[in-house]
């Protein structure tokens, strides 16, 4: 069965490969704007591959994100794969799928920071090498609800227990206070970003953090604009700046989700980054976004990509979190172009966690 590039006529079949396996369903307007992507079409990727069948319908699926990153005046680009679905009569077959997103040309990494238990073992098997190093298999989570958090175990070890239970109890653990319009008391110097324009404040925060010379996804405004305009979430996500005498010097951006339907909601960090010099920024952006959780009815804030610097940058709150995973969900391969990996800080912004995470099931709501 031949691999080939995913093409729009594919879009049905892929959706029903993702309700097979209980994944969230993208709609049409999803799917064009994944499309959209601007770091895609710099490089002519496409949005992804599939194994076809004989009828050349799509028999299983793999995601291409492409993003582009910045080091001073060099842009350059990786690959990270997602939604990787290959049924269980096509068991061993998603080594050609993988092959096909790790040989695209012009990448300077490609890689993964979401593989699942099963996954984390294919990646091993073909090239991919845990990373970040030392925290490839961490993630950090800070309890909001506990009650909540414990109902959620329980009804996963029933779960467990009786596979295929989950669908039949239909969707737990909601309330009323997500979607609802909400008026958040922020810390001194953290505000809401608003203003996402190619002359605002925080236009002015992404040039400094390029000229600081660190490997970066990019940050730009335009790339925020195509980000937050993902036509298929249900809620606004929290996005917040951090600010010393007048200058934007750090960055949130959060979403609220909800893996399944007896999973509890979490306020997912998607990103969090500062400028050098200013160590007061992570840790009063992370005060935010914990003071905003019960507001937000979410039961936990999670943080599922954590490089060693941003470990360090978190101080107190480092301490203060559960840790999660256990298994390697980072792993990546690099080219030899003269980037050092070291140069990399990722957070779950460089990853697939924006376009992947299930958004919580309630009527949708406008994108600023």
């Amino acid at each position: 069965m031949p691999v080939r590039p995913f093409a729009p006529a594919d879009i049905p079949a892929v959706d029903d490969l993702h309700r097979s396996v209980g994944w969230p369903v993208r709609t049409t307007s999803g799917w064009e704007w994944l499309s959209q992507n601007p770091a895609r079409h710099a490089v002519g990727a496409p949005s992804g591959y599939v194994l076809a069948d004989d009828q050349d319908r799509p028999a299983a699926f793999l995601g291409n994100l492409v993003h582009a990153f910045r080091q001073g005046e060099r842009t350059v680009y990786g690959a990270t794969g997602f939604s990787l679905i290959v049924p269980p009569e096509k068991a061993g077959r998603s080594r050609g799928l993988v092959k096909a997103l790790m040989t695209q040309p012009g990448m300077f990494a490609h890689y993964t920071f979401n593989a699942n238990p099963a996954a984390a073992r294919i990646y091993d098997r073909i090239g991919l090498e845990p990373w970040p190093v030392g925290t490839h298999a961490l993630k950090l989570s800070w309890i909001i609800d506990p009650l909540v958090c414990a109902a959620g175990r329980g009804l996963r070890q029933i779960d467990d227990r009786w596979p295929g239970l989950a669908p039949r109890l239909g969707e737990r653990l909601m309330n009323g206070r997500m979607g609802q319009g909400r008026s958040l008391r922020l810390p001194t110097g953290v505000t809401a970003l608003t203003d996402v324009t190619d002359n605002s404040p925080y236009a002015t925060f992404w040039q400094a953090l390029v000229a600081e010379g660190r490997l970066v996804a990019d940050r730009s405004p335009a790339m925020l604009r195509w980000r937050l305009a993902n036509p298929d979430v249900t809620t606004a996500p929290l996005a917040l700046i951090w600010s010393h005498e007048g200058q934007v010097a750090g960055h949130a951006l959060a979403v609220l989700a909800k893996e399944n339907t007896i999973a509890p909601p979490v306020l997912e960090i998607i990103d969090l980054i500062a400028l050098e010099g200013h160590s007061d920024a992570v840790p009063a952006l992370m005060q935010a976004m914990i003071d905003a959780a019960p507001a937000l009815g979410v039961a936990k804030v999670r943080l599922q990509v954590v490089s060693p610097r941003l470990l360090s940058q978190l101080g107190g709150w480092e301490r203060r979190a559960r840790r999660e995973g256990g298994w390697g969900h980072g792993h990546a391969t690099f080219a030899a172009d003269g980037l050092d990996p070291a140069d990399w800080s990722p957070t779950p912004l460089d990853g697939d966690y924006l376009i992947c995470l299930r958004p919580v099931p309630i009527s949708r709501a406008p994108v600023p």
